[in-house]
């Protein structure tokens, strides 16, 4: 059933180290899932010190999931909007969108706490080019489904017999799947490619145990079953793999490597449209 095991490597972004866990070296993408920061948890204190100014993506969406604290989404269409724990923010880039993410005016008390994952999902070719969008939807707006004794909360697509209501493209799925000790959780095979990450405890899969940090790749096809062996949290992520290669260059994904070069320029040059009412700015990294 396994396919290969990803473990977390270290980045820096700001003031912020994370766990990064997509793109790897031997498994650039799962599904149309192209990237995946595991982050936290970070004691929050007074100040911008977890603020991301705003900087520029093409050609992906992203998504926003806390699981501690609230941050505050502000972009280049207009779109201001605070995310909760269990609430998503998807945001279609496609053409071109600005944004920027920040904690210290969402209303966090000092000495709370702030964890999450950032997910970026390529779209596909023919939509690369769409125009930028934006969508929020509370946590009760999410299907709670129970399956085989689990708890799990549908994020995107549509599976265990439920659909999110999100809007997407590409045909994501994406879940946040709770099991108590003991558990065995059946992940049937109609999506193609799937994984699921440990956020808390430890899971069993073919009599190996793996704990947070581990992204644990399926083989296509396979029937699989997750047990648990203790209490535990895990993120399922998937869907259709991709139709072509993407180029990732900093915060651009592209099937095409002249558009992120164009991409690059129009951050350079200001040419991409600005965010109302924001300050400051991320510059193009030098390498």
């Amino acid at each position: 059933m396994i396919e290969t095991v990803i473990p977390y490597r270290r980045r820096r972004i700001g003031s912020m180290e994370v766990r990064r866990v997509l793109p790897y070296s031997k498994r650039r993408s799962v599904g149309p899932f192209v990237f995946v920061d595991d982050f936290g948890p970070f004691e929050i204190v007074n100040g911008h010190s977890m603020d991301v100014l705003p900087h520029p993506h093409i050609g992906l969406s992203t998504v926003t999931y806390l699981f501690a604290g609230n941050m505050t989404h502000r972009d280049s269409i207009g779109s201001v909007q605070r995310i909760r724990p269990g609430e998503v923010n998807w945001m279609t880039a496609g053409s071109g969108i600005v944004h920027s993410e920040r904690v210290s005016d969402s209303g966090n008390p000092a000495g709370s706490s702030l964890s999450g994952l950032q997910t970026w999902i390529a779209l596909p070719e023919k939509d690369e080019e769409t125009e930028p969008l934006f969508y929020h939807h509370a946590s009760d707006e999410l299907p709670l489904v129970e399956a085989d004794g689990a708890s799990i909360t549908l994020i995107l697509g549509e599976f265990f017999g439920s659909e999110s209501p999100v809007k997407t493209m590409g045909s994501p799925l994406y879940a946040k799947c709770k099991t108590p000790q003991g558990n065995v959780l059946e992940i049937t095979s109609e999506v193609e490619e799937r994984a699921v990450y440990c956020i808390a405890g430890s899971l069993l899969i073919e009599n190996r145990i793996f704990g947070p940090g581990e992204l644990v790749v399926f083989s296509p096809g396979a029937v699989t079953e997750v047990g648990s062996e203790t209490d535990s949290v895990f993120m399922l992520l998937g869907g259709p793999a991709l139709e072509k290669e993407r180029h990732l260059y900093w915060n651009f994904v592209s099937t095409s490597k002249d558009r992120i070069e164009s991409a690059k320029e129009d951050w350079r040059s200001g040419r991409f449209r600005s965010i109302p009412n924001e300050i400051g700015y991320i510059p193009l990294p030098a390498a």
